[in-house]
């Protein structure tokens, strides 16, 4: 049993830190299979609730959640959480399913008075988001890739590989549900998993699953770091000022300028580096231009040595 070990040694601090019931998504895959079994191992007599999600995106979907459901019950779980959702597609399969999913995961929360949810996102998932981000262009943050805490959201195996979480399933007779999205090529996630990371393993190197997600950690840190400090410009200096906001390191003032911008009303995640190329010129390379507009309406402009930020059709 030595994977299950190497999972309980991974949930055990969060299991510990907790109060209350602990609710853990489950698709039915490898990964999740595991971490609810290590969960409830390591939680002895509190209650864990495994909470199933059916996105009705697949034929059978309904079919697919009741057979998790029936291997949850196998495994002793007499509290289970079976939710369909409906995922309206708005901006792409993935971002809109994983919209519906987390706001089923919020509402359960909430039933259950929760303050803890474990899901089982691996080593293995934070090495693909780092390889995303590279191919994005993407800066320190998205570079970073997913964090162990956000919010309610704990995931205790990022420092767990996907091999291991097989592993588990195996030692307790888990037959693990494979997704048929983990096997599209259609998806650029999928691709990165079956082509990039394999290839790259095979002619740089085992080890680079864990290396990209060692790399993740310490960009995370700096990240939290830089992002602590431009909070704190905001709260404690005219951050609208001209001369202040030229003072700044520019990875510094770059976090300020998003943050405002954000606040201004652009909605979260819209924003890329091309979006504040010609905020900050209008700092650091004003030659008289003009405005700058932005998602969801923001426009941003140089007047009298101040940043002015406003949404259009607000008074803000």
């Amino acid at each position: 049993m030595k994977a299950t070990l190497l999972a309980r040694q991974a949930v055990r601090p969060w299991v510990e830190a907790s109060t209350g019931t602990i609710l853990v998504g489950v698709s039915g895959g490898a990964d999740s299979m595991a971490l609810v079994i290590a969960t409830k191992l390591e939680a002895k007599e509190r209650l864990v609730i495994p909470v199933v999600i059916d996105h009705g995106l697949q034929e059978g979907s309904a079919q697919i959640a009741s057979e998790v459901v029936e291997k949850l019950k196998k495994l002793s779980f007499a509290t289970i959480e079976n939710i369909r959702v409906k995922v309206e597609i708005t901006d792409g399969l993935e971002a809109s399913a994983r919209r519906a999913r987390y706001a089923a995961f919020d509402s359960i929360a909430a039933k259950h008075n929760s303050h803890y949810f474990f899901l089982g996102h691996t080593e293995n998932d934070l090495a693909e988001s780092v390889l995303l981000g590279l191919a994005r262009g993407s800066g320190t943050r998205s570079l970073s890739g997913i964090a162990e805490v956000n919010g309610i959201f704990i995931r205790p195996f990022l420092t767990v590989t996907r091999t291991t979480t097989e592993e588990v399933c195996k030692e307790h007779l888990v037959e693990p549900w494979q997704d048929p999205h983990n096997s599209d090529l259609q998806f650029v996630r999928v691709r990165v998993r079956k082509d990039i990371l394999p290839m790259m393993e095979r002619d740089l190197g085992p080890g680079i699953s864990a290396s990209l997600a060692r790399s993740s950690r310490i960009l995370r840190e700096d990240a939290d770091a830089l992002d602590d400090l431009a909070e704190n410009f905001i709260k404690t200096h005219d951050a609208l000022d001209i001369e202040e906001l030229g003072q700044l390191p520019k990875a510094l003032r770059v976090r300020v300028l998003r943050a405002l911008i954000y606040d201004a009303g652009t909605p979260p995640g819209m924003l890329t580096y091309d979006h504040i190329v010609p905020v900050e010129a209008l700092i650091t390379a004003w030659h008289g231009q003009g405005a700058t507009s932005l998602p969801g309406g923001v426009k941003v402009e140089r007047i009298s040595g101040r940043l002015s930020l406003l949404q259009q059709g607000s008074n803000k």
